[in-house]
């Protein structure tokens, strides 16, 4: 994703209805999100598809990595060795 713009990218929700359709082409163009603010505070971020489902596999990938570490950690793992040597007799068979 694309480093958010303050100067461009956040902007209050009564801009942000007015404009929705230039608001989308802007992040369809960029790749940037748009934080949208009310009252001040930021309330929601509006992000293309594509680079929210590339976060959301990032975020799976980091979880599996999580959950790896912990197996390995409880002594679930197996050595590189190990696993080399299951391949290849998988491949064999």
């Amino acid at each position: 994703m694309t480093r958010l713009r303050f100067d461009q990218d956040i902007q209050p929700l009564s801009d942000f209805r007015a404009g929705a359709a230039s608001f989308i082409k802007q992040i369809n163009e960029t790749r940037r999100p748009i934080v949208i603010t009310q009252r001040g505070k930021g309330v929601a971020v509006v992000v293309d598809v594509a680079e929210y489902e590339s976060m959301q596999e990032k975020i799976e990938l980091l979880e599996e990595v999580q959950k790896a570490e912990a197996q390995i950690a409880s002594g679930l793992g197996v050595s590189n060795l190990d696993a080399r040597a299951q391949v290849l007799t998988a491949l064999k068979a």
